[in-house]
C-alpha cells in the first residue's frame, strides 16, 4: 500500500492530501472556509455545504499536481470522528464512494489521533513514549503515547476548550473568528503582565483543565477597561493559557517520567504557548509545522498509513461524532 490519500471535514476545514509510503508527504490542500465569521462560530450546515462544494474540485487539483489518477491510488483514508456530524458524512460518503469505484480499501481516522501523529512527519520525529497535549478549538487533552494505538488519557478540559475559549476572548475584544490567531495578534502590542489573571487548576493535583473561569474573569475585566487596554488584555489572557498549558504539560512529564512531549492541534500554532514550553522544557518539546497545526488531509493520509490494517472494503459509511481517543488499540 503506497499512495494513500487523507480527505478531512471535521469541522470548517476541508483538507485533502498524498502520502506515499516512500516518500512521504506528496502534496497538500487546505480550503479555510470564511462564512462562519459572520456568525462568530462554525455554523454546522455551512460547514457541510462548503465540503460539499469544494471536495471534488480539491481531489481533482491534488491528483493533478502530483501528476497522477485516482487508479493510482491504493486507499482512501478519511476522518470519521470527532467532529460535527454533517461535515464528517460528507467525507465519509465521498471517501468511501471514492474507494469502492477504485476497488481500493477505505481506512476510518480518528481526528485526533492524526493531530497526535502529525509531528511523526517532521524531521527530527519524536521517539516513542511521549506525552502529547492536544489543544484546540474542541479539544484540550493530555494523552500518555506508549506506542502507536497505545494511548492513556491523562487530563481533559472540564468545559471549555483552550481553543474555544480563545474564540469567545476575541469575541469579547470585539476581534473576528478564529479568535486564536486575532487575540494573539492583538497581543502582540500589549502587556501582559499589566493586569492579573488566574491560571486555571494549576494551585491543585491533577492534569485536568478548565477554562471557563478565565473566560469569565476576562469577561468582567473587558467590562470595565477602555478599548485602548484591549490590548494589554490579550496580552495577559493568551499568557495566562500559556502558563497553564506548560504547567500541566511539566507536570504530565513528571507523572509519567517521559521526556518527551509532542504538541499539536490548532492552538499549538501560537507563539507565546511554544515559547513557554520551550522554556519551561528546555527542548523537550516537538511540534508539526505550523501548515500542520490546523486540520487537515496530510495528518489523516498519514494516520490512514498507520491504520492500513484496518482498511476495509465493506462499504459502510459510518461516522463518530463522539470518539474518545483512548478507545483506540493499535
Amino acid at each position: 500500500m503506497q499512495n494513500i490519500i487523507g480527505i478531512e471535514t471535521s469541522c470548517d476545514e476541508t483538507g485533502v492530501a498524498l502520502y506515499n509510503a516512500d516518500r512521504g508527504l506528496v502534496g497538500d490542500l487546505v480550503y479555510t472556509q470564511a462564512d462562519h465569521a459572520a456568525y462568530g462560530g462554525v455554523v454546522p450546515e455551512l460547514a457541510s455545504r462548503d465540503h460539499v462544494r469544494k471536495l471534488p474540485g480539491m481531489i481533482r487539483e491534488l491528483l493533478d499536481r502530483a501528476e497522477m489518477t485516482a487508479r493510482d491510488l491504493d486507499a482512501v483514508a478519511y476522518t470519521a470522528g470527532p467532529g460535527l456530524a454533517g461535515a464528517l458524512l460528507v467525507g465519509a460518503s465521498t471517501s468511501v464512494a471514492l474507494a469502492a469505484a477504485l476497488d481500493v480499501p477505505a481506512i476510518a481516522v480518528h481526528h485526533m489521533e492524526g493531530h497526535l501523529l502529525s509531528p511523526l512527519l517532521e524531521d527530527p520525529a519524536p521517539d516513542f513514549p511521549f506525552v502529547a497535549l492536544l489543544v484546540s478549538g474542541g479539544h484540550t487533552m493530555l494523552v500518555a503515547v506508549e506506542g502507536f494505538g497505545r494511548y492513556r488519557l491523562l487530563g481533559e478540559t472540564l468545559d471549555d476548550a483552550a481553543g474555544e475559549a480563545f474564540d469567545k476572548t476575541a469575541r469579547l475584544l470585539g476581534l473576528g473568528y478564529p479568535g486564536g490567531p486575532e487575540v494573539a495578534r492583538l497581543a502582540e502590542t500589549g502587556d501582559p503582565d499589566r493586569f492579573d489573571f488566574p491560571r486555571p487548576m494549576t494551585n491543585r493535583p491533577g492534569l485536568d483543565f478548565s477554562f471557563s473561569g478565565l473566560k469569565t474573569h476576562t469577561r468582567e475585566l473587558v467590562a470595565r477597561v477602555a478599548p485602548e487596554d484591549h490590548a494589554d488584555v490579550a496580552a495577559g489572557f493568551e499568557q495566562a493559557v500559556a502558563e497553564t498549558l506548560a504547567i500541566k504539560c511539566k507536570r504530565a512529564l513528571k507523572e509519567t517520567r517521559m521526556q518527551r512531549l509532542v504538541i499539536a492541534g490548532g492552538v499549538s500554532a501560537n507563539t507565546r504557548l511554544r515559547a513557554e514550553l520551550e522554556r519551561r522544557l528546555s527542548g523537550r518539546v516537538y511540534y508539526p509545522s505550523l501548515k500542520l497545526c490546523t486540520d487537515n488531509g496530510a495528518m489523516i493520509a498519514h494516520a490512514g498509513w498507520y491504520r492500513r490494517a484496518e482498511a476495509n472494503r465493506d462499504g459502510m459509511i459510518a461516522v463518530r461524532p463522539r470518539w474518545p481517543i483512548d478507545s483506540l488499540a493499535g
